[in-house]
């Protein structure tokens, strides 16, 4: 199948385009997440902790060299809008080097990282899973493409298929008595499931081809997109190393467990937005006008859902530690809340990075993740001395830093102000204030009850309040949404 070139559809069908990317991704997501969760509480019972440890050496050498494996070309190809197909052979054939070179550097240093970290099983488990990037590299071109047409109901089939496959080969070797070897050759069969799905969904066949004039441009794109994907990978792991090393285990359970509701209500939001608010917004970077209507658009409904989340967060940390963890999670309480705080202050202009990309500025999205960095060491550190308290502190600092950047920079590239942005915010602060309003005296009330009671109590009005504030302030964003979601003909137009 060859690749065409890009038509220009109206903006009414773009906007629900977009909107129906961004659901079917939360799909997948959300389908994965759950086929994981359900996985791993099996394996749970066929395998022991030791086991989960010696992979997991693995497996962190696998994932922080998995920064490397496209070289950000894969974005290059999202972004760009002509010679489409000769872009995607040069990618391709790419990939398929990269993945070469990594497959072969990993496996020969293999008895390094299990020298290091003094386990022998290392080297033989880390040779074979080497080989996840060289197959990843086979499928990876077919994903890049479903992304960049927004076919995230296509894509949603390799996507769940490796999962579904990845936990039925695992829970069967373990079951018939693999132990550690289970994981490895889930993870194995996970990935082969993904490339053949891919190859099916879409039937692209590339021919192995380089073309040189493209390789440098691409590579211009794409080039920054690492140093800010190694930037994301330090900043995901610096805080856990920071208050592993200060605090020590204890204090790092506490925070780990305060930072993963958060994480997976409201930051996974931001992961499955970028995955396809990127593709549209290069979709039109060539209308400038449309493009910050766009950037602006996704704020709007990108608050919709991050407002109540955080605010729910913030104000029912308490019975939702308690009811999902237990009372001697406590301590996690007020790390919770400051986390919730963190995540809405970065979702605000979380979007400005696409719109970077979009317009092939990845240098400056380079520079700022590195600036962010910079800043959050000392920051971390200086917040270790006031504890795990101290440390969500400086996240929320360090976050306020780097969204008012993001925000200032992405207003000058597509011609818009700070008031413009808070229209956007606005109603659904408003809608968050009465939600606070109605979900603080339920908690109160229901303060003696159970964290389960109090906890479903407090979300239930909280809800419904916020849903009547928003009727109120933003009808528009209500009609559209329930459009896109189908449960109002006409309104997504």
């Amino acid at each position: 199948m060859a690749l065409t070139e890009d038509r220009t559809p109206d903006t009414a069908e773009l906007r629900a385009e977009a909107a129906r990317a961004v659901l079917w991704n939360y799909v997948s997501f959300a389908s994965g997440k759950l086929l994981v969760l359900v996985t791993m509480a099996v394996l749970a019972r066929l395998l022991t902790p030791q086991d989960f440890g010696i992979v997991g050496y693995a497996t962190l050498v696998i994932a922080y060299l998995a920064v490397l494996k496209d070289l950000g070309l894969g974005a290059a190809l999202i972004q760009r809008r002509e010679d489409v197909e000769d872009s995607a052979e040069t990618v391709f054939v790419a990939n398929l080097v990269l993945g070469a070179v990594l497959t072969v550097a990993v496996a020969l240093a293999a008895p390094l990282v299990a020298g290091f970290f003094r386990e022998p099983l290392v080297t033989p488990l880390l040779r074979v899973l080497s080989l996840t990037f060289i197959l990843e590299a086979i499928g990876s071109v077919q994903l890049v493409l479903l992304r960049r047409a927004m076919a995230f109901r296509r894509k949603l089939i390799p996507d769940v298929g490796r999962s579904i496959v990845k936990g039925v080969v695992s829970i069967a070797a373990a079951a018939a008595g693999f132990g550690v070897w289970a994981l490895v050759w889930g993870q194995l069969a996970g990935v082969i499931a993904s490339v053949i799905l891919s190859w099916t969904v879409l039937p692209w066949r590339p021919r192995l081809r380089v073309h040189r004039r493209l390789l440098r441009p691409l590579m211009r794109f794409g080039g920054p997109l690492v140093i800010n994907d190694i930037q994301y990978a330090i900043w995901a792991n610096l805080d856990y190393m920071v208050v592993g090393r200060l605090l020590g285990d204890s204090a790092l359970g506490i925070y780990t467990l305060a930072y993963r509701l958060p994480e997976l209500l409201v930051q996974s939001v931001w992961r499955v937005l970028a995955q396809a608010i990127f593709p549209f917004f290069s979709s039109i970077q060539e209308d400038r006008d449309l493009l910050r209507r766009a950037f602006l658009a996704t704020i709007r409904y990108t608050q919709l859902v991050i407002v109540p989340l955080c605010f729910g967060l913030f104000i029912a940390a308490e019975p939702a530690v308690g009811a999902l963890f237990g009372d001697q999670w406590s301590a996690a309480v007020p790390v919770l809340r400051l986390m919730a705080v963190f995540s809405f202050v970065g979702s605000i202009g979380i979007n400005s990075g696409d719109v970077y990309k979009a317009l092939g500025r990845t240098d400056i999205l380079a520079r700022l993740a590195v600036a962010e960095l910079v800043v959050l060491v000392p920051a971390l550190i200086i917040g270790a001395h006031h504890g795990i308290v101290g440390v969500a502190v400086a996240h929320v600092i360090v976050a306020t830093l780097d969204t008012s950047a993001r925000l200032i920079v992405a207003t000058k590239m597509v011609g818009t102000t700070a008031r413009t942005i808070w229209n956007q915010i606005r109603p659904s602060l408003a809608a968050g204030l009465w939600l606070t309003a109605a979900a603080a005296p339920v908690l109160w009330l229901t303060r003696n009850a159970p964290d389960a009671l109090s906890l479903a109590a407090t979300a239930a009005a909280g809800s419904l309040a916020y849903l009547v504030a928003m009727w109120r302030y933003d009808p528009v964003v209500i009609r559209r949404a329930a459009g896109w979601l189908g449960m109002k003909k006409g309104a997504a137009a």
